[in-house]
């Protein structure tokens, strides 16, 4: 892979994300398709990245293959 074709991933505060890192959700996000919510806070385990630098793919809740913007996730050290 050549590093013209590296997706750089940030959170919401500029720090880089990686495949495995665990991120807060900064704000509540009403998940589309279901009633549910996610709630401001939430710890979110092992996110995987995508091709766009503002999605990644994770599990909340026992919701698979959900994706969530960066813009309202926080990484957590």
């Amino acid at each position: 892979m050549d590093d013209e074709d590296l997706v750089i991933v940030k959170d919401c505060n500029g720090t880089r994300l990686h495949d495995g890192d665990t991120v807060h959700v900064i704000k509540d996000l009403k998940v589309k398709g279901t009633s549910s919510v996610i709630k401001q806070g939430t710890k979110v385990k092992g996110i995987r990245l995508t091709d766009v630098a503002d999605e990644v793919e994770c599990r909340v809740d026992h919701i698979k293959g959900l994706v969530l913007k960066t813009q309202f996730l926080k990484r957590v050290n």
